[in-house]
């Protein structure tokens, strides 16, 4: 048997790892352009479907519209606080940060409005019960102070506001209450 060269080694092996390469391509986009079957028990998409729940949710303009007004309403009484919108489920949907708000604002606002729209309650009725259990500020997410209002649709939670930032957070909160005041006109 005939040695090859270094040369012809080199060049036989890189040909055939491209071939390979090509062929599990080739494999690959196949397998992947083949369409997925349908699932055994698909689950209708109607209305009398009890397996389906619906839910309200705020739209990104109704935040930033709620958001807006509690900014307003807190640049009138000459406060920079930050506010945040988030949806019944704890994800923000608006946060806007005043002009002068400190740092710890923004955040301290996403944990208000999510401890207000968690328990359909402004926060401020919620530092009450930490009397009785004072363990509920160690859920994570939570702030147990005033500047959380719920946002409610036939009393039921849709969204919360949340504000921090300015010196009491009954200010805080007369200034979330403008913002959910907002959405009704």
């Amino acid at each position: 048997m005939k040695k090859m060269s270094l040369r012809t080694r080199v060049l036989t092996g890189a040909v055939a790892a491209a071939a390979l390469g090509a062929g599990t391509f080739g494999a690959m986009s196949a397998s992947a352009s083949t369409p997925a079957a349908a699932p055994a028990a698909a689950v209708k998409a109607d209305a009398s479907d009890r397996n389906l729940q619906q839910s309200t949710h705020l739209t990104v303009a109704a935040a930033t519209k709620a958001a807006q007004a509690t900014l307003d309403a807190a640049k009138k009484e000459n406060q920079r606080v930050s506010v945040a919108v988030v949806d019944r489920n704890g994800n923000t949907i608006v946060t806007l940060r005043g002009d002068g708000a400190g740092p710890q604002s923004p955040e301290s606002a996403v944990k208000k409005a999510y401890t207000a729209v968690s328990w359909n309650a402004p926060t401020s009725e919620l530092v009450k019960r930490l009397e009785q259990a004072p363990n509920l500020k160690d859920i994570p997410g939570t702030l147990f102070l005033a500047g959380g209002a719920p946002v409610q649709v036939k009393g039921a939670p849709v969204a919360g506001i949340g504000v921090a930032g300015a010196p009491s957070g009954d200010l805080d909160e007369k200034f979330a209450a403008a913002g959910v005041a907002a959405l009704g006109k």
